[in-house]
């Protein structure tokens, strides 16, 4: 083998439809980033030859036969673990959903399934597919966590020092996440109750046809109502507005929802960074906005200016976070008043949004 060849990320391909897994090795070909190490037609399949194969990413199809795509996710995190890729042939409800569930046990992101060569946005899914692919190998994954975080000494975290708030009742939070998003966003909205004193505006880096039903499966999951926001519309409590998919989500002046279509920041629509500015313009102190997981660093401006602006600002720590790029961003430039594990920061939310002081 080459030296070449052992750079290239090694992907295996599992795939049923013997046309898009021809499709696919053809895409992964064409790449020099990357190198096809198995392609397989089953989820059976994949867990015989994911130890001999030792591949560095796997694509993964999500309607199988036999043993569908969301229980292979869970085994394959659970027995070997291995960055994965979601290819999604369909945004419809019942196949969206098994995606969504496959984020949640573990998948890293998903992205669309090419039709084929002459097909409308081929090239542009096609280079999606592989940049995903390049991306999430780098990720260092491990056997499945619980969320639950657990002290590793008796000293009191450094967390707790700063953990006095003034007593402001905030009146708009924001949240925002990439790369190992949606798990932790499902885990601290649905410790929130329904009658949540706070609008919620969310921002996730996701393919823009799967937004939609990113928000739909939210929705299924929390005593929240989370639905896409839409242009002008004003904010209440107990609602999640979901950025859709490529258009920024801004909190106007007039304090109703924005969205702009303006170039993306640092490659991204919807920007994190975007809506915190836009709050720390708006609300100022009465801001609450919290920054997870993500590769990168968007948000993390963002963060930084809602906290000069007076509002409450929390990074997700590194013990629970996916992807400690965004949050480990925000920190670095003091754009983070707090940084929290996962499991603490839906407490604090409550008692926040009460006007506690902590």
């Amino acid at each position: 083998m080459t030296s070449s060849a052992q750079s290239r990320v090694r992907v295996m391909v599992v795939e049923d439809s013997l046309v898009i897994r021809q499709l696919l090795a053809h895409i992964i070909a064409r790449d020099p980033r990357l190198i096809l190490a198995a392609a397989v037609g089953s989820a059976e399949e994949a867990l015989q030859e994911i130890g001999r194969v030792q591949p560095d990413v796997i694509s993964m199809d999500i309607r199988l036969p036999g043993m569908d795509g969301l229980e292979a996710t869970r085994r394959i995190m659970s027995e070997r673990p291995t960055p994965i890729v979601v290819i999604a042939g369909s945004v419809e409800d019942a196949a969206l959903k098994i995606s969504m569930n496959a984020l949640r046990a573990g998948a890293l992101s998903v992205v669309e399934k090419p039709v084929g060569v002459t097909s409308a946005g081929y090239d542009g899914i096609a280079e999606t597919i592989c940049t995903q692919l390049y991306i999430m190998s780098q990720v260092p994954v491990v056997r499945r966590r619980s969320f639950a975080w657990q002290p590793t000494t008796s000293a009191r975290p450094a967390w707790q020092e700063e953990a006095r708030n003034s007593g402001i009742r905030p009146t708009i939070l924001g949240i925002a996440a990439s790369t190992g998003g949606p798990p932790a966003l499902a885990k601290i909205l649905a410790a929130l109750p329904g009658d949540f004193p706070l609008p919620i505006l969310l921002v996730q880096h996701m393919g823009a046809p799967f937004m939609e039903g990113f928000a739909s499966w939210l929705d299924g999951l929390i005593a929240l109502e989370a639905r896409l926001a839409r242009d002008q519309e004003i904010p209440v409590a107990g609602k999640v507005y979901v950025a859709p998919g490529d258009r920024h989500l801004l909190l106007s002046p007039a304090g109703t929802l924005r969205l702009s279509a303006a170039p993306p920041i640092a490659g991204q629509r919807p920007s994190a960074t975007l809506m915190f500015e836009s709050m720390a313009e708006t609300a100022g102190a009465k801001g609450l906005g919290i920054l997870l997981t993500g590769m990168g660093e968007d948000g993390a401006k963002g963060l930084t200016a809602l906290r000069k602006a007076g509002g409450y600002t929390v990074a997700e720590d590194e013990s629970t976070a996916v992807v400690y790029g965004m949050p480990a961003a925000a920190v670095r430039m003091g754009g983070a008043r707090v940084s929290l594990p996962l499991d603490l920061i839906a407490p604090r939310l409550l008692r926040l949004a009460k006007g506690e002081a902590e």
